[in-house]
């Protein structure tokens, strides 16, 4: 008997081990309060303005404010998706060392727009498939609530499952924290617009 209960305790912990979540509770709620932040910016930025002021374009090859919540909401439904895949995918720490940022480095060289890059064609706010503004606010409000809810209670191991993207490897943490810097990338998008002379006063 004693064997026995040795054997099921052996076992019974290293199922705790196993199944023990990799991010800390601090961590949990740093990423679930930018997340949240994040979205609240964003709605509180287009809440305000008209129809005229949601499409205005400052020329002809820049995006409006309307066409920006396009990109975002399509980008959170992307980003997450590749996320999750590599989340579901065997652990690979090896890749740990060619993560080459801090978790504040994401957040800030994501934000930054000092260098304006050119997104993939199906992230085009024409090629996302919203028709309207509202369609592309209730699918980002959708998606990030899940990923706030899956930030707070998931056990995944997102430290040892790491992602590579054009721009760098990312542990699967620092993906959750990018697709909200990525969020605010493109507020910012929204103010250069609404700060242009020609934006509608009303």
């Amino acid at each position: 008997m004693k064997i026995l209960f040795l054997l099921v305790s052996f076992f019974a912990l290293n199922a705790f081990i196993a199944d023990a979540p990799t991010i800390s509770k601090k961590e949990r709620k740093s990423a679930a309060k930018f997340l949240k932040e994040s979205e609240d910016e964003t709605l509180k930025t287009i809440g305000k303005l008209s129809e005229a002021q949601l499409k205005f374009k400052p020329a002809p090859d820049k995006w409006s404010v309307e066409e920006c919540m396009m990109h975002i909401a399509a980008s959170e439904k992307m980003l997450w998706g590749m996320t999750e895949g590599v989340i579901n995918a065997p652990a690979n720490p090896e890749k740990r060392a060619e993560i080459k940022m801090t978790d504040e480095e994401v957040m800030k060289n994501i934000e930054d727009r000092t260098t304006k890059r050119k997104t993939l064609p199906p992230l085009e706010p024409q090629n996302t498939g919203f028709k309207s503004l509202g369609e592309a606010v209730a699918s980002f409000t959708e998606n990030r609530e899940k990923l706030i809810s899956y930030t707070k209670d998931t056990k995944a191991d997102l430290r040892n499952h790491v992602n590579t993207l054009p721009s760098g490897s990312f542990d699967c943490y620092q993906m959750i924290l990018f697709i909200g810097a990525h969020t605010i990338r493109h507020v910012k998008q929204m103010e250069e617009v609404m700060a242009d002379p020609g934006f509608p006063k009303n």
